[in-house]
C-alpha cells in the first residue's frame, strides 16, 4: 500500500529523534542495501559531512544511510550516531576485515528558536542520530519532528514533509511503474506561501488535498514577492534539506544530475530560495531496481517527476507543522489557517 512518502521506494526506511526541550532533532534515512547517491548544493551557507565522496570520480560507489539534522555545525554529530548504529549491525564499506559505514549528512540552523541549547561540553546530536537510526521504519511522522522540530520559514513554522509519485511513461519488464519519492526538512529564509495568504507556491503540483486543497490564488496578491522578514534571520540562519529517491538504476553521475533537476522543486515551492542565507542541499539516491532503457530521456522523466514531488513535499512539511513548547519563532500553519 502506497503511503505518499519516500518509503514507497522499496528498501528505504526513515526514523526521527525529537527533543522538544532542545527544540531540535535528527532524521535518518537507512537503506536496506547500499545505494548510489549524489548531491547538489545551491545555498550560500551549507553544512555537510562526507559529501565529497559522492562525486562521481570518488572511489566509494554507494552509501549506507543519510542524515538530516538541526543544530547547525553541532548537528553534524548526528551522523556519528547513525554510523554507530550501522556498525553494530555489521554494515559498511569493506576495507579488509573492517567495515566503515558511509553516512553523508547535512544540517540546518535552529539554534535561536527558544529551545534549551545549554548542553555543556558535548552536544546531544550523536545520541539523537543513534535514536533516529534505531527508529527507522517504513512509516514515519511528518511535520515538527526530527530535523524539522525547530525549523521555520519566513512567516510559518517549518517541518518534515514527504511525498511520492509514479514516473509517467516508465515501467519495468513486469509492467510496474518506476517510483520517485522525496523527503525534506523545510527551514527556509523564504516563504512557501504566496505572500501572507494561505495559498502555497506549490499549489499547481498538489495531488488531492494533501496540503489543504486551496489551489492558487484567484489573483496574485500585492505582497506576493515582498522581501521576507524572517524572525530568526541572519547569515546562515536558514537551510532547506532534501532527499529525492528513485527505484531506477543510476550511476553516480546520473544521481548527481537527478539532484540538480530536483532542486527545481525547491524553486517552485519557496520564494526566494538558494540565497546566501540558506544552505540548501538536495541529495539523490537510487536503489537500482530497474535499469533505464534510455539513459538520457528516462533520466529526464525521473528528474521532472522528482522536482514536482519535492515541491509537494515542501508544502506538506509546512502544512503538517506544529509549534513545540517554548517556541520563539513564527506561528504554525495549522494555528493560522486551520490546516
Amino acid at each position: 500500500m502506497l503511503t505518499n512518502r519516500i518509503t514507497d521506494i522499496a528498501g528505504i526506511r526513515v526514523g526521527h529523534a525529537t527533543d522538544l526541550r532542545l527544540a531540535s532533532g535528527a532524521t535518518a534515512l537507512l537503506f536496506d542495501a547500499p545505494v548510489v547517491a549524489g548531491i547538489d548544493v545551491r545555498g550560500g551557507g551549507p553544512g555537510t559531512r562526507e559529501t565529497d565522496l559522492l562525486d562521481p570520480e570518488r572511489t566509494v560507489e554507494r552509501i549506507d544511510a543519510l542524515v538530516l539534522s538541526g543544530g547547525s555545525a553541532f548537528g553534524l554529530d548526528a551522523a556519528s550516531g547513525v554510523v554507530a548504529h550501522l556498525a553494530e549491525t555489521g554494515r559498511g564499506f569493506p576495507v579488509g576485515p573492517a567495515r566503515v559505514p558511509i553516512v553523508p549528512a547535512a544540517i540546518l540552523f535552529d539554534l535561536l528558536n527558544g529551545g534549551d541549547k545549554a548542553w555543556g561540553r558535548f552536544s546531544p546530536y550523536r545520541d539523537l542520530g543513534y535514536a533516529a537510526a534505531a527508529a527507522a521504519a517504513r512509516d514515519f511522522a511528518l511535520g515538527s519532528v526530527g530535523a524539522g522540530t525547530g525549523a521555520a520559514t519566513a512567516n510559518l513554522k517549518g517541518g518534515i514533509g514527504s511525498a511520492s509519485a509514479e514516473v509517467a511513461g516508465l515501467v519495468d519488464v513486469a509492467g510496474s511503474g518506476l517510483q520517485v519519492g522525496a523527503l525534506v526538512a523545510v527551514n527556509a529564509f523564504g516563504r512557501v506561501t504566496v505572500g501572507a495568504g494561505p495559498h502555497f507556491w506549490a499549489a499547481p503540483y498538489e495531488i488531492g488535498c494533501e496540503y489543504g486543497g486551496l489551489g492558487a490564488p484567484a489573483a496574485m496578491p500585492a505582497d506576493a514577492f515582498d522581501w521576507p522578514r524572517k524572525t530568526l534571520s541572519g547569515a546562515g540562519a536558514s537551510t532547506t534539506l532534501a532527499v529525492v529517491a528513485t527505484d531506477a538504476a543510476l550511476t553516480k553521475a546520473q544521481a548527481r544530475r537527478l539532484a540538480v533537476m530536483a532542486q527545481d522543486g525547491l524553486a517552485r515551492a519557496i520564494h526566494p530560495v538558494h540565497t546566501p542565507l540558506d544552505g540548501d542541499a538536495v541529495f539523490a539516491v537510487a536503489t537500482g531496481r530497474v535499469p533505464l532503457a534510455d539513459p538520457v530521456l528516462d533520466l529526464a522523466r525521473i528528474g521532472d517527476a522528482a522536482a514536482r514531488t519535492l515541491a509537494r513535499a515542501v508544502a506538506i512539511g509546512v502544512h503538517r507543522a506544529t509549534v513545540p513548547p517554548g517556541w520563539a519563532g513564527p506561528p504554525a500553519w495549522a494555528n493560522r489557517f486551520g490546516g
